[in-house]
C-alpha cells in the first residue's frame, strides 16, 4: 500500500488508467473479431467497411501505447490480406 500522499494519488491514476486502457483494448478487438467474422461469411462490402474501423481502432490504440507499432502494423496487415482474398 501507498504511503505518501502523491503515492496514493499515483495509484488512482494508474488505476483509472488501467481501466481505460482495457476498454480500448476490448473494443480493438471486438472490432477485430466482427471483421474476421465477416470474412470467414465472405461478405465483401461488409468486411471491407469493417477494415475501415478495424485500422482506426488500431492505429488508435498503438498512439495511445495500449499496443506496440509493430503489433498494430502486423494486426492491420492480416485484416488487410484476408480481406484482399475475398477481392
Amino acid at each position: 500500500m501507498p504511503n505518501t500522499k502523491s503515492a496514493k494519488k499515483e495509484l488512482r491514476k494508474s488505476s483509472k488508467r488501467a481501466i481505460q486502457n482495457k476498454e480500448e483494448k476490448v473494443t480493438m478487438k471486438k472490432t477485430i473479431k466482427t471483421n474476421r467474422k465477416a470474412v470467414v461469411a465472405k461478405d465483401k462490402d461488409l468486411s471491407s467497411k469493417l477494415l475501415k474501423e478495424s485500422i482506426k481502432t488500431i492505429d488508435k490504440a498503438a498512439k495511445k501505447g495500449i499496443i506496440k507499432k509493430n503489433t498494430a502494423s502486423r494486426y492491420k496487415s492480416r485484416l488487410q490480406k484476408q480481406v484482399n482474398k475475398l477481392k
